[in-house]
């Protein structure tokens, strides 16, 4: 469950390291968002001379939460971490994602952040 305010890892090489969600876009009443969702987030830390400044605003996609998710199978799913994917519209920021990525998110219709991810959990 991200909120506003959370901070969050980056898991690829755009440039940003670590990001804060100010808004979770699906309405307007929505507070959290899950596996899967786009936010708005603000880049907190981000390395020198890449594509993606400090204070840029961007799209982020939700890739890994803490909070257990459950699979229709009924296994649960957790991370040990907060992270997001800068996004434009569907396609990814950066060439590389780091980390395990959940299969939820190939099944959301993110090919392409599926295919450059490490791992599919």
């Amino acid at each position: 469950m991200i909120q506003e305010r959370s901070i969050l890892k980056v898991a690829d090489n755009s440039g940003a390291k670590l990001v804060r969600c100010f808004r979770i876009l699906g309405g307007s009443k929505r507070r959290y968002a899950q596996i899967g969702d786009v936010i708005v987030v603000s880049v907190q830390t981000a390395e020198p001379r890449k594509a993606v400044k400090k204070k840029d605003v961007v799209r982020a996609l939700v890739v890994r939460q803490r909070a257990p998710i459950r699979r229709s199978d009924g296994t649960r799913l957790r991370f040990d971490d907060n992270a997001v994917v800068l996004v434009d519209k569907k396609e990814p920021k950066a060439t590389r994602i780091f980390g395990p990525i959940p299969r939820e998110i190939k099944e959301k219709g993110y090919d392409t952040i599926a295919s450059l991810a490490e791992e599919l959990v």
